[in-house]
């Protein structure tokens, strides 16, 4: 095969330029990513593990084998669109390694409005489902929500690709016998509380997880009686009442081990119907992609170099 060739001139002033230009863009790209990942304030964060919570990033570090790497949807999502700042749609969602297969993770993050439902964080949502039923990936749900953004939620019910299309799609995934774990961490309140009950297994911490359409609020404006969070959808109340609840663990901890647990015991996955050949190094240096494009999107430029970086 004819090597593709390469004329590009990485001493020149313009090839300098635009090299200098395209670092400083990916660092403020990292900048920006290390800031979503971080999640909510600083305050929020410090109110999450003072309550016993892991937070979500480590959650998945704790799910994931060790080592293992994790391929994040859509980390910039919603950056920038909303006046009150959502750091990733405030929902992390990936596909790792758990004992060796491949998952989906979706994991809502508390720290970020209590991890409420923007119309971008049920457009992520969505997104990771559909990756999970396209590639029959188990889909692992780590829940800690509020439901529906309650300002936003004329956006978040508007149409058929918003917050009831979820539920839509966990049914799709229950009827292609795609594996579906939900491990209730923190509020599973309003829409949300169909997660759990809709996956194939469940798993709540006592003391901690609640799953309830209304909460405590509401059922005192709605009847008057006055009741707790535990008391009215707690551990207790869906692992040995309700039934919504297979599991109920002591602490985040323990319940990420028992969804590692129920993952190790799945049917192994079908063969993939290609293989994978080894990778080569590419014809020319792959950091010298900074110089060959410019930062100008109406500038013409070799497109040949770049593939020869790539290829």
């Amino acid at each position: 095969m004819k090597t593709l060739g390469d004329r590009q001139d990485t001493a020149s002033a313009t090839f300098r330029r635009n090299d200098s230009a395209q670092r400083a863009l990916v660092d403020d790209l990292r900048e920006r990513l290390a800031v979503a990942a971080a999640g909510g304030p600083q305050s929020s964060r410090d109110r999450h593990v003072a309550r016993g919570k892991l937070l979500p990033r480590e959650r998945i570090d704790r799910l994931l084998d060790e080592g293992s790497p994790f391929l994040e949807i859509a980390p910039l999502a919603a950056n920038g669109l909303y006046d009150d700042e959502c750091p990733a749609a405030g929902v992390i969602a990936g596909i790792g390694l758990v004992h060796g297969r491949h998952v989906l993770v979706i994991c809502n993050d508390a720290t970020v409005k209590g991890g409420t439902y923007y119309p971008m964080t049920v457009k992520k949502h969505l997104r990771a489902q559909e990756i999970a039923l396209e590639n029959r990936l188990p889909c692992v749900y780590l829940v800690d929500s509020g439901g529906a953004f309650l300002p936003r939620q004329d956006e978040v019910f508007a149409d058929r690709d918003h917050f009831g299309r979820i539920f839509f799609n966990q049914a799709r995934m229950s009827a292609a016998k795609i594996p579906q774990i939900a491990a209730v961490l923190g509020s599973c309140t309003a829409g949300g509380a169909y997660v759990p009950a809709m996956s194939d297994e469940a798993v709540i911490v006592r003391g901690q997880g609640t799953i309830f359409l209304g909460g405590p609020p509401l059922v005192k404006a709605a009847i008057g009686e006055i009741v707790t969070a535990e008391e009215l959808g707690g551990g207790d109340v869906h692992s040995r009442i309700s039934g919504v609840t297979d599991y109920l663990a002591d602490n985040d901890a323990h319940a990420l081990q028992i969804v590692r647990d129920i993952i190790e015991t799945l049917p192994a996955p079908s063969a993939p119907a290609w293989s994978v050949l080894p990778s080569r190094e590419p014809a020319a240096d792959v950091n010298e992609l900074y110089g060959v494009v410019p930062t100008d999107v109406l500038e013409p430029y070799e497109v040949r170099a770049v593939i020869a970086r790539l290829v």
